[in-house]
């Protein structure tokens, strides 16, 4: 079955589109990983906030948001990637790290980008250019690590 990538602005999301985001984000996040948060952050609707995602069908299978740079202090910020469990061990992450730096280079040309990390998928995100930036730490009792990657 073949995906379908949509990236879009967050003034251009549908309500099914947006609840779907935050179905699958509870669903890995909160439900998955036993991590009791506020997902909603308040940032999913700022600035020029977008959201790509993969549609498999009618269902959902990955997501991530790309944050303003403005609004983040000169990066792109990358967070809440995630995939659906029904689709793992297919390359569908690999992909979706594509199409977000494709996209982040498109419509930011020359901008760093950064991600916080799990710490143990510090080597995953350092295929893609991530370099570490400073220790490790604990956010939601889940060891992280900020990550950058210069595209300039």
């Amino acid at each position: 079955m073949s995906i379908n990538w949509i990236c879009k602005h967050h003034t251009e999301l549908s309500a099914q589109q947006l609840y779907a985001i935050l179905r699958l984000r509870a669903e890995v996040f909160v439900v998955e990983q036993q991590c009791v948060y506020l997902d909603v952050d308040g940032q999913d609707l700022l600035g020029d906030t977008c959201h790509l995602m993969a549609w498999q069908e009618e269902q959902l299978v990955a997501y991530l948001r790309l944050l303003d740079p403005i609004q983040q202090g000169g990066n792109v910020v990358i967070g809440r990637v995630v995939t659906a469990p029904s689709i793992r061990s297919r390359g569908i992450g690999r992909e979706l790290m594509v199409h977000a730096l494709e996209h982040a280079e498109k419509k930011w040309p020359g901008q760093p980008i950064y991600l916080s990390a799990q710490a143990h998928l510090q080597g995953y995100y350092g295929r893609y250019g991530f370099e570490p930036v400073g220790a490790v730490y604990l956010e939601d009792g889940i060891p992280h690590i900020g990550m950058r990657r210069d595209l300039g």
